[in-house]
């Protein structure tokens, strides 16, 4: 069984808080949506730590990213009104960066393939 089979529970797992995180949002569920967004970063820190040594830590970075910059919106829709919320920019903006990454680094395997 291969890594992203492995891990392949997780992911969905992590589909799910993120669901929850942003129905809770567009409920108007503050405290619920505001808790929702430990598991939701926790998982997401877990796969961008179990992908390492692989090309999709790339997304995975920019998954987190985009799952902070979209807790940090929310919470200033929820709790800030709404005054710094173009700061959540910033991480996707990184999220951007990692995504280019992931497509700029290639599959080395093909790249190993293609040399010899």
């Amino acid at each position: 069984m291969n890594l992203l089979d492995k891990i392949r529970k997780y992911e969905s797992m992590h589909i799910v808080f993120w669901l929850i995180k942003d129905s809770c949002w567009m409920l108007g569920l503050k405290w619920l949506g505001a808790i929702m967004i430990f598991p939701t970063v926790t998982l997401a820190l877990y796969l961008v730590y179990k992908t390492l040594k692989t090309r999709d830590v790339y997304i995975n970075i920019a998954i987190f990213f985009w799952i902070s910059a979209n807790s940090f919106w929310m919470m200033m829709e929820f709790f800030n009104d709404n005054q710094y919320k173009n700061y959540a920019t910033i991480p996707f903006a990184l999220g951007f960066l990692f995504v280019a990454l992931f497509y700029l680094s290639g599959d080395s395997s093909k790249k190993a393939e293609n040399a010899s």
